[in-house]
């Protein structure tokens, strides 16, 4: 049976029994009727190293900087990792999939490198502060995690509440190794109020 999460709440997912946890499907779902523009939320996968670090930012754009594609992080412009093992669904602009999750980010967690000792995920909402958009509005939203088989094992519900009326952006759980080689599912549940996944990646998980 699925575990519905509370804000700080894990899950070990290589010990609890009954589950295929050799792949691991992050599923973003939502629904916002009679909004314009639509709610474009976008899924976000932070590939961390053993510092809690994004080792890989990507590619050197024109003027030298980091563009992430190609790195640590899997998003809209780059939607699989260089591993092969984590990749994203595609970019759904809408919510409007009848089906259950408009984006997915798969991970193989057991041929994932051990130079990776965690994975984040979070949501943003694409241009919330310029559109007047916030996850006070997405009245149906969720996160959900399931196995190897479509299996849900356990989902994260979001938005819908008035005091998350100036938040865009929310990190909603994080995978991690634990001592014993397997992984940790933990809904965390954390808002923000940038609309940009890049600011989360400058407050946490930057390298230097």
């Amino acid at each position: 049976m699925a575990i519905s999460l509370q804000k700080g709440q894990g899950v070990n997912l290589r010990k609890d029994t009954g589950f295929d946890l050799s792949y691991l499907r992050v599923g973003l779902g939502w629904q916002v009727i009679n909004a314009s523009p639509a709610y474009d939320l976008d899924a976000v996968a932070f590939l961390l190293d053993a510092r809690g670090k994004v080792r890989n930012l990507g590619q050197l754009g024109d003027n030298g900087r980091p563009t992430l594609i190609g790195g640590d992080v899997v998003f809209y412009n780059s939607l699989v990792h260089p591993s092969g093992k984590i990749r994203l669904s595609g970019d759904n602009r809408t919510g409007s999939n009848h089906h259950d999750d408009d984006e997915i980010i798969e991970v193989d967690l057991d041929n994932l490198s051990t130079d990776y000792t965690a994975i984040v995920f979070a949501v943003v909402i694409f241009k919330g502060k310029e559109r007047g958009q916030s996850f006070a509005g997405v009245s149906q939203a969720k996160i959900r995690a399931l196995d190897a088989k479509g299996r849900e094992i356990c989902r994260y519900e979001i938005g819908g509440k008035t005091d998350n009326a100036n938040h865009c952006a929310m990190t909603f759980a994080r995978a991690e190794r634990d001592n014993q080689g397997g992984w940790v599912f933990r809904a965390v549940g954390e808002f923000a109020e940038t609309d940009r996944f890049v600011d989360l990646l400058k407050a946490e998980y930057m390298p230097y």
